[in-house]
């Protein structure tokens, strides 16, 4: 099978994959798609139906029949995530509680082949930079270039308590390790496409890195790919 025009980058939680993906698609003037706003976004409307996965993951399936998620590309060509019809509030489904419920929902098989099916049928649209934690793996396991964006945890936990919402009040820089940790632990081991490094995947540490450095590092591996 020929290898797909599509750049895909995984990693585990606050690794910094989704600003590498994002700038790295402006860099090469193609689509970002950020699947964990996807997860997000249907985590925040299964609890809006006064569902917590955490508790009842069995109530999560027969809802999605009844929703319709996509993205579709604004004015300024960068994808925005819609629930039937309407865009879904950014700074709501980045709030702590939706954090803390996403990995949860993520584990129920019906979730991710639902997903997954949304997520393939983006690369219609062209050359895409598609960021999260089974991209390379399940979604475009044939993509040309396949990256794994990985840090610490300390190095993570230090990220997330930099971005506004991402937390609770009083979160300190362990107590953020130890949730990172436990997020690795539920995406690794989980039955359906845990969280791995593709086998061909090129493993990229940003530890003390900084991002405009491994921005350029990726985007020189894809343009001497596609030249």
């Amino acid at each position: 099978m020929q290898k797909q025009e599509q750049i895909a980058i995984d990693g585990p939680a606050a690794s910094g994959k989704s600003t590498v993906a994002r700038l790295l698609a402006e860099a090469l003037n193609a689509y970002f798609v950020n699947t964990g706003d996807m997860y997000r976004a249907l985590t925040w409307q299964v609890m809006k139906h006064g569902i917590d996965p955490r508790n009842d993951p069995g109530a999560v399936a027969p809802l999605l029949e009844h929703l319709d998620l996509t993205c579709r590309p604004d004015a300024a060509n960068r994808l925005r995530v819609y629930l039937n019809g309407t865009e879904v509030p950014p700074a709501e489904i980045r709030a702590p509680g939706i954090t803390a419920a996403v990995s949860f929902l993520a584990r129920i098989p019906a979730v991710r082949q639902w997903l997954v099916t949304r997520q393939q049928a983006l690369a219609t649209l062209g050359l895409t930079v598609t960021e999260g934690r089974d991209i390379g793996t399940v979604v475009f396991p044939q993509a040309r270039f396949k990256f794994f964006v990985t840090a610490t945890p300390e190095e993570r936990a230090r990220r997330r308590l930099r971005q506004t919402g991402e937390t609770i009040d009083g979160a300190t820089l362990a107590s953020v390790t130890a949730a990172i940790e436990e997020r690795d632990r539920l995406d690794s081991t989980r039955e359906v496409a845990p969280l791995r490094p593709a086998d061909d995947a090129l493993v990229v540490d940003t530890t003390g890195r900084p991002v405009e450095a491994v921005v350029n590092e990726l985007a020189a591996i894809i343009r001497e790919g596609l030249a």
